[in-house]
């Protein structure tokens, strides 16, 4: 997210990074209790550090929506959806939909801290939330290396694949 932005993401992609809900394990056991619908990119403790923003961009999923928790938030700090500019509270939730374009700002001389969480929006229908949770799914297990990558067919030798079989079909070149 730019210089000065730093996380410790404590779920991804519906898995819990272990290591790290043992350094927070109050967090992490109110999390699992809340039942929150957690989105792929799950929770994270973000900080901020002095001089730094976030730059304006898109996350181009309208069907996720990221609340931020305020932890420690110095007077100057900002976060801006679309034209509309507020800041955090320190202990109160901001919900935000990240389709929209966003940044943040940090002029102070301190660290921003909020806490993450990612979940999915709540007018999705269950089977939209079931095709979203397989096709995240299996993002996950390909970045983990648990599909193999099958060359693409346009690499394949010349008379291979479905451009080989429409060759011998039509007979055309």
């Amino acid at each position: 997210m730019g210089d000065g932005w730093s996380a410790i993401r404590l779920q991804r992609l519906g898995v819990w990074n272990s290591e790290n809900c043992e350094a927070f394990p109050a967090t992490y056991e109110l999390l699992r209790s809340l039942k929150i619908p957690l989105a792929v990119r799950g929770v994270c403790y973000a900080r901020q550090a002095p001089g730094s923003g976030v730059q304006p961009h898109s996350d181009g999923r309208n069907f996720i929506l990221t609340s931020h928790l305020g932890l420690r938030i110095p007077e100057e700090c900002w976060i801006q959806v679309g034209d509309e500019r507020r800041s955090w509270e320190e202990g109160k939730l901001t919900t935000l939909d990240t389709s929209f374009t966003h940044s943040t700002g940090n002029p102070s001389k301190e660290d921003r801290h909020v806490l993450i969480i990612d979940f999915w929006h709540p007018e999705l229908t269950e089977a939209e939330r079931a095709a979203l949770d397989f096709v995240y799914d299996l993002r996950n297990k390909f970045e983990s290396g648990l599909i193999p990558f099958r060359k693409p067919r346009s690499m394949e030798p010349e008379g291979e694949g479905l451009a080989g079989l429409w060759k011998s079909i039509t007979g055309s070149e």
